[in-house]
């Protein structure tokens, strides 16, 4: 899976496979993977996680991958009452059997975080301050499987605290 930071000016950054390992959050906390996010029973994050799988990423969660570059294998989350950088709005499966290209699956990802965008902000990309990027496949990831984009929305000016959902100007 790959990260492409649309700031109106389109640069791409890629995310690769990462590997599990399992841990305990503490001695007494819940059992679960060291880069999966601790979740509420309504599927928040509600604790920070500086090595999250990029695979356990979904809608919903907010991320401080502000400072990414290159190929990552983990991305930071947060709660979202935290600063962060981004959250996830949309995901979406692609569907062909062969890799496509990095171009058409980049296109592919624009054309359906655009109007995914507005639905979740409540105005036009282009009339909002704030600005998306998003996860998308590989061809490393693609041979395992991976067909998943996730749009994500920021804003450009810095970190914000809460969801974005229906956050207008």
């Amino acid at each position: 899976m790959t990260l492409s930071t649309r700031r109106r000016p389109i640069a791409i950054l890629v995310i690769g496979a990462a590997v599990v390992a399992l841990s305990a959050c503490s001695a007494f906390g819940p059992l679960v993977p060291a880069d999966e996010p601790v979740r509420d029973d309504d599927g928040r994050i509600i604790e920070p996680n500086e090595q999250t799988d990029a695979f356990a990423l979904q809608v919903g969660d907010c991320l401080d991958d502000g400072t990414a570059t290159g190929e990552v294998q983990t991305v930071p989350t947060v709660p979202c009452d935290e600063p962060h950088d981004s959250e996830i709005y949309s995901a979406h499966l692609l569907g062909q059997s062969q890799y496509p290209g990095d171009d058409i699956v980049v296109d592919k990802a624009e054309a359906l975080c655009l109007p995914a965008f507005e639905q979740f902000v409540g105005e036009p990309y282009l009339e909002s301050r704030f600005d998306f990027s998003f996860y998308y496949p590989t061809a490393e990831s693609w041979a395992t499987g991976d067909r998943e984009v996730l749009c994500v929305i920021y804003d450009p000016e810095g970190p914000v605290t809460g969801t974005l959902e229906g956050v207008t100007d």
